[in-house]
């Protein structure tokens, strides 16, 4: 059993989330809302929404977390051509640019639309609504990728301090959501952020150079990164 949560009940302990054995491992509440107040609280925790529809709001703290060390990002030879050339462009006939917080409803509408086969997406309008609440607050941040005047390709989540939580992307053109998370990395590298949470372990994250550790540590590392000042100035620097 897991506790329901009203508006105004805390969360409980990351520790309290269910393992394996209870079939849910990292499932630790449900309930409560998706103000921009709660989810504050649930990243600074460690904790974070995830729910398909017709199901109540589900938070989830799992062990191991899946992480991408900032240092330790993946970028394939190809990929490193196109970002090379994307770079190019930017300097000169400017057909491709890369945005930061530009289109932040834009890029979540993306992220929530339905995929290539059909299946939908757990971006609900409350989620929307309340990461665009984040996002007015300063907290939730956008990297996106425009070609010919076009949103091709973008990436989104939360930072708190020096401390970045991965939500979604999505890409429009081929490689346009690695091109997104290229520039997000970099950027977060340069301004101190060591680590972006990944949230759970997938082939595809792990391609890019996420690696699962210990919740107990994932949990040490926030507190510390969280507590440091926030980046003021989001603004995209060249890569090479």
């Amino acid at each position: 059993m897991i506790p329901w949560l009203e508006t105004d009940s805390p969360f409980p302990d990351v520790s309290c989330a269910l393992t394996e054995e209870d079939g849910a491992p990292g499932l630790l509440a449900a309930g409560a809302d998706l103000s921009p107040a709660r989810l504050l609280e649930a990243y600074r925790h460690g904790i974070f929404p995830w729910f398909s529809e017709g199901q109540p709001i589900l938070w989830w703290s799992t062990d191991p977390r899946m992480v991408l060390f900032t240092e330790r990002f993946a970028i394939s030879h190809s990929l490193k051509k196109t970002l090379k050339k994307v770079q190019r462009s930017m300097s000169t006939d400017r057909r491709w640019e890369v945005r930061f917080d530009s289109a932040f409803d834009e890029v979540m509408r993306a992220c929530a639309s339905p995929r290539k086969d059909g299946a939908g997406t757990w971006i609900s309008d409350d989620i929307v609504r309340g990461y665009v609440g984040l996002h007015r607050q300063g907290y939730a941040h956008s990297s996106e990728v425009w070609l010919d005047g076009q949103l091709v390709g973008g990436a989104y989540g939360v930072c708190i301090g020096r401390m970045f939580y991965g939500e979604s992307m999505f890409a429009r053109v081929t490689d346009a959501s690695k091109i997104a998370l290229a520039w997000l990395v970099h950027f977060l590298r340069a301004n101190g952020v060591t680590l972006i949470d990944c949230q759970q372990e997938t082939g595809h994250l792990a391609s890019l150079g996420a690696v699962p550790i210990p919740r107990k540590d994932f949990v040490r590392h926030l507190r510390q990164a969280t507590a440091l000042p926030p980046i003021t100035a989001w603004k995209p620097e060249n890569l090479f």
